[in-house]
């Protein structure tokens, strides 16, 4: 299972960066799941200062933007 994780405050930013990449992995069958992050200290945590992030299975993959969901897709294969 992907664990997909969307690190930010809940910004409209945040809420299209999981929406994208909620439509990324269901357009790849994947088994997923999604926790958002919104604690700063969590999300420093991981070494991001600037949000949106996109984390999958722990590791950052995005920092400061908002992907396509045909960009997530890559990231999650």
């Amino acid at each position: 299972m992907k664990k997909i994780q969307i690190l930010g405050t809940g910004c409209p930013k945040c809420t299209k960066l999981a929406e994208n990449a909620e439509a990324a992995a269901k357009e790849l069958g994947l088994d997923y799941s999604i926790e958002k992050v919104t604690r700063l200290d969590e999300i420093m945590a991981f070494g991001v200062m600037v949000t949106p992030a996109l984390a999958v299975d722990g590791k950052v993959k995005v920092v400061g933007k908002v992907p396509s969901p045909a960009q997530i897709q890559r990231m999650l294969e």
